[in-house]
């Protein structure tokens, strides 16, 4: 039986579109038909159509992805499916954003270390990448609360006595139950806004729950 190439394209969201990905693949050969397009977040790498290509990769076979993190959301697992897919199912990969990230045969020892080196440098530096990504998206979203913008559907209007008795909650003479009946909302909801409301001033330790 001869050998297959396959393609494999992922984009996080519905509403993004996977057409440079496709053409990509395209281009370097990769017949449209057997070109799998997920569209998926990375976040959940349970993806139906990933792990249905994967199966069917045969010793021989190819894949072809356009970059490194379509195989992975981090670092151990971009390892672990390139192990899988070049020793269990003995299929070689192609990384089109990286040339030195080829595995098919023919390659000589050399280059077959350089691309071990090469994939676990890039997965490294991927996962390194979206951790950072997220650091700045959290400082981004504090620093909008201390601005005093809220994010979500508009919420109820804390009553006039909210303040004092986030003060009070705050510096421990007043449990969140208490203070949730006093202002006729639910202990849940007086915890999240108090601890919005003493984040905006700086506090940064509640005393009592």
């Amino acid at each position: 039986m001869s050998s297959m190439m396959y393609g494999y394209a992922r984009v996080s969201t519905r509403s993004q579109k996977e057409d440079r990905q496709v053409a990509a693949l395209q281009e370097f050969g990769v017949n449209l038909e057997q070109i799998t397009v997920e569209k998926q977040s990375g976040k959940n790498f349970d993806r139906p159509l990933y792990q249905r290509l994967v199966q069917v990769l045969q010793s021989g076979d190819v894949l072809v992805v356009k970059s490194i993190d379509r195989l992975g959301r981090n670092y151990k697992e971009i390892l672990e499916q390139w192990s899988y897919i070049t020793k269990t199912q003995g299929a070689a990969i192609v990384v089109l954003d990286m040339p030195l990230l080829d595995t098919r045969e023919g390659r000589d020892l050399t280059g077959t270390l350089v691309a071990d080196i090469v994939l676990q440098l890039l997965s490294y530096v991927a996962q390194t990448e979206r951790e950072f990504i997220h650091q700045r998206q959290a400082e981004g979203i504090a620093a909008a609360l201390e601005r005093g913008v809220r994010f979500g559907p508009d919420r109820i209007p804390m009553p006039e006595e909210f303040e004092e008795l986030a003060e009070d909650w705050w510096n421990g003479y007043v449990t969140a139950t208490d203070a949730g009946k006093m202002l006729g909302i639910s202990r849940k909801t007086f915890t999240r806004r108090a601890t919005e409301w003493g984040a905006g001033r700086g506090l940064t330790k509640q005393v009592i729950c």
